[in-house]
């Protein structure tokens, strides 16, 4: 202990340490074949200008893990870097009148003294920043050997478009619900133009199996689900000017009920099945289409709208001339852009039909069988009622929503037939009853009609509205019936069931309807099992300059070459224009873009489309490896030490781009063999967000953003620290508390006193020093558990209920024991990873040898974790009544809650209080009555 303790001071401790730590390269991490190793990695900041305090919620837990990793014996890597590139820079460019480098390179050296002050293990040597030339010049060479092994290629592809600027848009440039420039207030529409792509497809397969990955659930369920697979049916359908339509339908159970086609706007079969009376509506709509984004046009909450083209196309399976309509619901990006569509099994082609009138035929029954029927008092004769009861039918007599009186009846699918005939004994003329649900017929007095076609449905229409002058409004049968509220739970189903109105295969079970039909496609050659797959190729073209240029180069004789890479990196160049000029300054500049082909040494001109910035982040951990090596990407050396990635946090916003283009990357270097192993990252772990106090997302214009660096100023690194792995379960976030800091700024001030005061050493009894030590150990082992589990707020409250523990053994007189400085010993060396600065200064003070972070985690004496039992007596009258083991050093009143608690205690008290109860303690407790 000190002689002369000093104030806790963390601005005058953590400068100190931080420095040391720098100058002794404690955090440098080479290959040390003696030791496991252990590669942890947080994803990578934007260079914005300011670290806020997400980034340090993301990186001080996974530091500290990291760090209690290294104590654990293994050789820990934990690098940092910045994804360097991106819109924002041009943006600023703009705005300030700044160069994007400047921009960027003055906002990393800013981040990086905020990272210093954070106090985390990280290894600077190894920083990457993916805007320097000897980063994307690895970039660069990735895509040309992407492209030479066919896995990137180029072609048409929608974009956002300025007609006034006559520029590209990135997402954040187009504002509001109308789709605006955010520079000039034009309306957005889309444009195609020929990029660049990665067939991220063809790993589609490989990209669903997580059997080698210890990820969470929900990252793998949100991959899974944008990769999407699905099996089905190709399924051609002809158009009558003879072209063909392929659709892909997971339902091919459900062709007979395709009724209609909906293609999307953008299809390049529209043009031509228009017909000449709808070329200006189907134009106007392609238009309106055409400015909306594909989350609009897909979102559920969104009406559907569509328009006929005129065109017509012929059902493979039954002959059928159906419709051919356009919506917008329907992408150019997904499948094929055309889709059949069967109003009776899927509910968005279902409220389609019943909008625009378009026939519904059931062809699929309902699993369950039910069936409903309605009749009106009028439309019988007397007798109905009874008949019904006489059969055993369900029924309701009464009102149903807003329909009138009436026998509102449920039929079970052997009930049908004979309802039928009951029907039509009673039904009085010029009125007529329908059966909807798991069966579909009309019955009229002189005959029974099924729904079960396209020109049944016409015909049961018009007999419908030659007896009632109320239906002349309506244009199909489904849309007649649908207005019955009785009816709306059985219009349609999405179900697996026996097929119906199906041809020859009418009667089949759903559970092999699929796959029967599916093998009639094949034999009959209208048809083919497929997969399709949600997950659309990567576009990796960006029409702007702050990114990484595409190496490759037009030229007129030779097409498309790729730069080669003894020429690499092909450099950016600082000389172009800022002011918007509806071109992208790479096209624009006078002399960058012409270049000699490097095929057959001609003029020719260079892509000047850059890179995604994903693809920047795609590679980074393997840079991290060697940024110093020169011959390749990374030092295969290091990459057979440290690769794959052990552990890599991050937030999960980036499940199904970031993190699904990484995998792919790797795979596609693997069969490259540029890398090895199927996966880059093993363990994944995703934090929650920290919202502001006012539990709404932090944002400067709700004004509820907390700087870290006015926090540190105040409380120091290790107080935000331990809060922020405190104040929360990390993997779920929660609302920053002001107040809440003060409390983790009082608990190191107490350990900083605890250590620091002068004790006179003592003499505390064997059961206050076996507590003490029994508590020290309880802690280690669920601080280690919680460690290996990435529960940090547990970890940090041990720590504050071991400290509590501490100071009640100090006035027990535990000073000086052995007991005692184990105690001390070990809990600096728990507390490391979370506060790494107050710890090493105490372990200093202590002299204890330099650093404490090089100290192995403390050792574990399970036994000493165990809690000594006696049994307590239980007497009622000085009777036995009862025995129960309880701990050894079970306080007085412990006991005679327990004692008063037990069962059979309460049994012989019979509800009085008791008189007195009487302790021999860790022995006998006695109850008198």
């Amino acid at each position: 202990m000190m002689k002369e303790p000093k104030i806790y001071n963390p601005g005058e401790i953590e400068p100190k340490w931080q420095e040391r730590w720098e100058k002794d390269g404690l955090y440098h991490a080479n290959i040390d074949y003696s030791k496991p190793k252990h590669y942890a990695l947080t994803m990578l900041p934007y260079p914005s200008g300011e670290l806020h305090i997400g980034h340090w919620y993301a990186m001080t837990p996974s530091d500290a893990r990291a760090r209690f990793m290294r104590m654990r014996g293994f050789n820990v890597m934990f690098p940092m870097g910045f994804d360097a590139f991106g819109l924002p820079a041009e943006n600023a460019a703009v705005k300030n009148n700044i160069h994007p480098r400047q921009w960027t390179y003055a906002n990393i050296e800013r981040m990086r003294k905020q990272l210093r002050s954070m106090g985390a293990m990280i290894d600077w040597r190894r920083e990457i920043i993916s805007s320097d030339p000897e980063y994307y010049r690895w970039t660069q060479m990735f895509f040309v050997r992407l492209y030479q092994h066919g896995l990137a290629y180029r072609k048409m592809s929608p974009v956002d478009w300025c007609p006034n600027c006559n520029t590209t848009l990135a997402r954040e440039q187009v504002w509001g619900e109308d789709r605006h420039c955010e520079r000039c207030g034009t309306p957005v529409i889309k444009k195609d133009l020929e990029q660049w792509f990665f067939r991220t497809t063809r790993y589609a397969e490989e990209l669903l199996d997580f059997s080698l990955i210890d990820w969470p659930e929900r990252v793998r369920t949100l991959q899974t689900n944008w990769i999407g697979r699905s099996e089905g049916a190709s399924v051609v359908f002809e158009t009558e000017e003879g072209d063909s339509l392929e659709v892909f339908t997971t339902r091919p159970d459900t062709l007979w009920g395709a009724t209609f086609m909906v293609l999307a706007p953008e299809h390049p079969l529209v043009t031509k099945v228009t017909s000449a009376e709808q070329k200006l509506q189907v134009d106007a709509y392609i238009q309106q289409a055409l400015r909306q984004s594909d989350i609009q046009r897909e979102a559920a909450d969104k009406e559907k709208t569509g328009i006929f083209t005129g065109g017509y196309a012929i059902n493979p399976v039954n002959g059928q001339r159906i419709p051919i309509w356009i919506a917008d619901y329907v992408l150019m990006t997904y499948g094929t852009g055309a889709i059949m569509a069967v109003p009776a099994h899927d509910e968005r082609d279902f409220a389609f039909a019943i909008k625009y009138g378009l026939p519904i035929i059931p062809v699929i029954e309902r699993p369950d069988g039910v069936s409903k029927s309605v009749i009106f008092p009028e439309s019988v004769t007397a007798g109905m009622t009874e008949a019904l009861k006489s059969q055993g039918v369900e029924f309701y007599a009464g009102k149903f929503g807003d329909a009138g009186e009436g026998l509102y009846v449920t039929l079970k699918a052997d009930q049908v037939q004979s309802y039928i005939a009951l029907v039509q004994s009673h039904l009085r003329e010029g009125f007529w009853s329908e059966i909807v649900g798991a069966s579909w017929f009309f019955i009229f007095q002189d005959e029974v009609l099924e729904l079960d076609s396209v020109e049944q449905d016409q015909a049961i229409l018009a007999r419908c509205k030659a007896l009632s002058t109320s239906r002349q409004k309506f244009r199909t049968v489904m849309e007649m019936v649908s207005q019955a509220p009785f009816y709306q739970d059985v219009l349609f189903h999405a179900d697996y069931g026996k097929m119906i109105h199906s041809g020859e295969f009418s009667g089949t079970p759903g559970e092999t309807a699929k796959k029967q039909v599916t093998s009639w496609l094949e034999k009959t050659g209208k048809g083919k099992y497929a997969v399709n797959y949600k997950l659309r190729d990567w576009l990796i073209s960006r029409q702007r300059y702050w990114g990484a240029p595409i190496p490759m180069v037009h030229c007129a004789s030779c097409g498309w070459q790729p730069v080669p890479e003894d020429q690499l990196p092909v450099l950016l160049p600082d000389d172009v224009a800022w002011k918007p000029t509806g071109e992208s300054p790479l096209k624009l500049h006078p002399t960058w873009k012409y270049t000699k082909c490097p095929r057959c040494g001609g003029e020719a001109e260079r892509e000047t489309d850059t890179m995604d910035t994903f693809m920047c982040s795609s590679w980074y951990h393997l840079r991290y490896l060697s940024p110093w090596y020169h011959e390749g990407p990374f030092d295969p050396k290091e990459y057979d030490y440290w690769m794959p990635v052990d552990t890599y946090t991050g937030g999960i916003e980036h499940a199904t781009m970031h993190l699904i283009y990484t995998r792919f990357f790797h795979k596609a270097c693997r069969d490259m063999g540029i890398t090895e192993g199927h996966e880059p990252m093993l363990q994944l772990r995703n934090q929650g967000m920290v919202l502001g106090e006012d539990h709404e997302k932090m944002s400067k214009s709700r004004g509820n953003v907390i700087a870290p660096d006015e926090l540190v100023a105040r409380y120091g690194a290790d107080a935000v620290r331990a809060y922020l792995m405190f104040f929360a379960r990390w993997d779920m976030g929660a609302p920053w508390s002001s107040t809440g800091i003060e409390g983790t700024m009082r608990w190191l001030r107490r350990v900083w006193a605890l250590y620091t005061e002068a004790h006179k050493p003592g003499k505390a009894d064997e059961s206050a020093l076996r507590n003490l030590r029994r508590k020290v150990h309880q802690t280690l082992k669920s601080i280690t558990r919680d460690f290996e589990n990435f529960e940090f707020n547990t970890i940090v409250s041990s720590l504050m209920e071991l400290m509590n523990e501490m100071y009640k053994a100090r006035e027990a007189g535990a000073v000086g024991s052995a007991e005692w400085d184990e105690a001390l010993d070990y809990y600096l060396r728990m507390m490391a990873p979370v506060t790494p600065h107050i710890t090493e200064e105490l372990w200093t003070l202590s002299g204890k040898p330099y650093s404490i972070h090089l100290q192995p985690w403390p050792e574990l004496d399970q036994a000493a974790t165990e809690v000594e039992t006696v049994t307590l007596v239980l007497q009622v009258n000085g009777k036995v009544r009862d025995r129960l083991v309880v701990p050894a050093d079970i306080s007085d009143e412990e006991a005679r809650q327990m004692a008063l608690s037990s069962d059979v205690v309460q049994r012989y008290l019979a509800g009085q209080s008791p008189k007195k109860v009487v302790l021999v303690p860790g022995k006998l407790v006695n109850v008198v009555v």
